[in-house]
């Protein structure tokens, strides 16, 4: 009974948010409702059911979902593995916010593991996720009292293969130089402007702080 449920919930959300082209705030409020107020079981459910739809907006309404379900590993590794396949922009934007929301729940220094091991990930998508869904960095707990971890992380992906990465990259470093432009000077001295991608990130980063 439970699925036939679901299934006609969703069948409504599709004809529901379908109708929504721009933001993503009617999605991400209906995300927290229903995991508000059922039990995460059925939450999962619905999410990964939510996440099937030929609807983008329900995607993202099922990645919201997966961000408030995220403590659980296999959800975390789905979000990794799977969400950042998905070809819109708009879901992969959600799955920044979802990431961000796995960070808070848990605790920013308790996810630097998981943080590092996203950033090394082989999907490019997966790599930005970490650095949109956490800007501005120094505005997060543990990275705000350390904000040196922020930038290490940040410019570790200078050269990213991905110039979708890289300007996320660069965008980051802009904004810590708003309240740390001493540290980004610091960290762009250091850097080889030697190619291409590089030059590309600097000239974003740097924007602030020449």
């Amino acid at each position: 009974m439970d699925d036939i449920r679901v299934k006609e919930y969703i069948v409504s959300l599709e004809k529901e948010f379908s109708l929504i082209e721009n933001g993503f705030k009617e999605e991400e409020k209906r995300a927290f409702a229903d995991y508000k107020s059922n039990d995460k079981e059925y939450a999962k459910n619905l999410a990964f059911l939510a996440y099937k739809s030929d609807t983008y907006q329900v995607r993202m309404y099922g990645v919201f979902l997966f961000g408030y379900l995220s403590e659980q590993d296999d959800i975390l590794a789905f979000m990794r593995d799977e969400v950042s396949k998905d070809d819109n922009w708009r879901v992969q934007e959600v799955l920044a916010k979802a990431f961000d929301e796995f960070c808070k729940k848990i605790g920013y220094e308790k996810a630097l593991p998981v943080i590092d091991e996203w950033l090394k990930n082989n999907n490019p998508n997966t790599r930005r996720a970490v650095i949109e869904g956490l800007r501005i960095w120094t505005s997060r707990p543990y990275f705000k009292d350390n904000p040196s971890e922020a930038v290490r992380r940040i410019a570790a992906l200078k050269e990213d293969s991905s110039e979708y990465v890289r300007k996320s990259v660069g965008n980051s470093l802009r904004d810590i130089s708003k309240k740390f432009p001493e540290l980004i000077k610091m960290e762009l001295s250091s850097w080889k402007l030697e190619s291409r991608e590089i030059k590309q990130v600097y000239k974003l980063a740097s924007q602030l702080v020449d």
